[in-house]
């Protein structure tokens, strides 16, 4: 019981912290749970308890860490990675408004320039708000 305690505190400093440190410790505390189901020898538990925190602190920490702290901040995402993107216009897209079909979903859209006839292909310039200013492609 004492093991599991342990790792639920290990738990909650992990998100504070966000390290990977007390959630590698955590899983040693739960592994030390376990091998106290088998044995009431405290030397067992500890053992156990060093030796998978140990392991996990130089394998999975590495990893855990490089794949969150890894995301690029060259990368859009959100309204951002839709400009650039090709739209079909479904109405008539002046420089007052009209409607693309980007990705899927139905945009209000504005005209960057002249008008565009619907079933045109557009670029996506800019997001503007909730309204895409496109030009024809």
């Amino acid at each position: 019981m004492a093991w599991l305690i342990i790792a639920i505190v290990l738990g909650i400093i992990e998100m504070l912290t966000v390290d990977f440190t007390f959630l590698m410790l955590a899983g040693g505390a739960l592994a030390a749970a376990g091998a106290a189901g088998f044995t009431d020898n405290v030397v067992i538990q500890v053992v156990v308890f060093v030796v998978v925190s140990v392991i996990l602190l130089f394998t999975v920490r590495p990893w855990a860490r490089n794949h969150v702290h890894n995301s690029s901040p060259d990368t859009t995402t959100n309204s951002a990675a839709l400009v650039g993107k090709q739209a079909e216009a479904i109405s008539d897209v002046t420089a007052r408004g009209g409607r693309i079909k980007l990705d899927g979903e139905v945009w209000s859209a504005r005209s960057a320039g002249d008008i565009i006839p619907s079933g045109s292909l557009v670029i996506v310039q800019e997001i503007d708000g909730a309204h895409a200013v496109v030009t024809p492609r």
